[in-house]
């Protein structure tokens, strides 16, 4: 009898540690979704903000800055102190600038991210090497602006030119560029390089067929980073080369060159009319704006190619 007693005592002991259980597993997961949506709802909010803040400068923009342009704005040489004429001269001097600087930075920059990914062994030096990476990448412009001027300036007894300007600019674009091209060789899978080995094929050729090619599309979101840098930064070259008012093209690299950036920073700043060269300041930064997103452009579509390229080939 006793025995018969305690089991539906044992029973009803079991079933409420059970409710009890499930109780607590619904209240868990409602505060899951709760703090689920929250999230969801603040990265939204994030999002929203950030594009409406980019939505309202380029808005600003390409209201005030469209007047300005025009065949003569976009083709002509400047006159009277920038205040009249084109701006051709900082158009072509931008173009230039970013060019040079890339074929300074990229090479470089994706000869030590494949030393670092593939040849460098784990250890202090490799660790060192890649913290002097991050430190520079990090490192404000105007240092590196500083230190063009005397290393390629004061030092080697280059000129203020094109060619120091573009040097300086390499050395400060070259660290995103590692970063980048680094981290994309090492997401290339295992997998190729063991392939590769097995078909006796050398370390460097495996590199050089295999390796960078299928990491070469994520090596383009650092050169896309850099270009827009390259175009926009204004303080490495005010020490090394860039000038106000230069009404002709460069002659060669050892010329001195005008730049979007830096003429508009003069403008902005220095004018001695500041309100009745408002428009041509917006014209300029509307030109420059169009010139990082043509570039990035054709970046993105090199990027694709290669992607497409690299999945037809594996």
């Amino acid at each position: 009898m006793s025995g018969q007693n305690q089991t539906p005592e044992k029973g009803k002991t079991e079933k409420n540690r059970t409710e009890k259980l499930m109780k607590r597993n619904t209240a868990y997961k409602k505060r899951q979704n709760l703090y689920q949506k929250i999230a969801f709802s603040l990265m939204r909010l994030a999002v929203v903000v950030t594009m409406a803040v980019l939505i309202i400068i380029i808005g600003d923009i390409i209201l005030k800055g469209y007047p300005a342009i025009s065949i003569g704005f976009l083709t002509q040489m400047p006159t009277n102190q920038m205040t009249e004429g084109g701006i051709l001269p900082a158009i072509v001097g931008t173009i230039q600038l970013v060019i040079l600087s890339l074929l300074v930075a990229v090479p470089l920059g994706i000869i030590t991210a494949v030393y670092l990914a593939e040849y460098a062994a784990d250890g202090k030096v490799k660790r060192i090497i890649e913290q002097a990476v991050n430190n520079l990448a990090g490192t404000p412009s105007v240092v590196f602006g500083l230190f063009g001027m005397a290393l390629f300036v004061m030092y080697l007894g280059l000129p203020l030119s094109l060619l120091t300007a573009s040097l300086t600019m390499g050395l400060l674009i070259m660290p995103v560029i590692i970063r980048t091209a680094q981290e994309a060789l090492i997401a290339v899978p295992k997998e190729y390089r063991e392939a590769s080995a097995a078909l006796g094929v050398t370390k460097w050729e495996t590199i050089r067929r295999v390796i960078l090619p299928s990491a070469f599309s994520g090596m383009i979101t650092g050169i896309i980073i850099s270009t827009g840098r390259a175009a926009g930064e204004t303080a490495p070259i005010l020490f090394t080369g860039a000038v106000f008012f230069y009404p002709r093209l460069p002659d060669s690299v050892f010329s001195p060159f005008m730049a979007l950036s830096y003429h508009l920073f003069v403008m902005a700043t220095e004018s001695i009319n500041i309100e009745l060269t408002r428009e041509i300041q917006y014209g300029t930064a509307l030109v420059l704006l169009a010139i990082v997103f043509s570039m990035n452009l054709i970046a993105v579509g090199i990027r694709r190619h290669y992607k497409k390229k690299s999945f037809s080939s594996h």
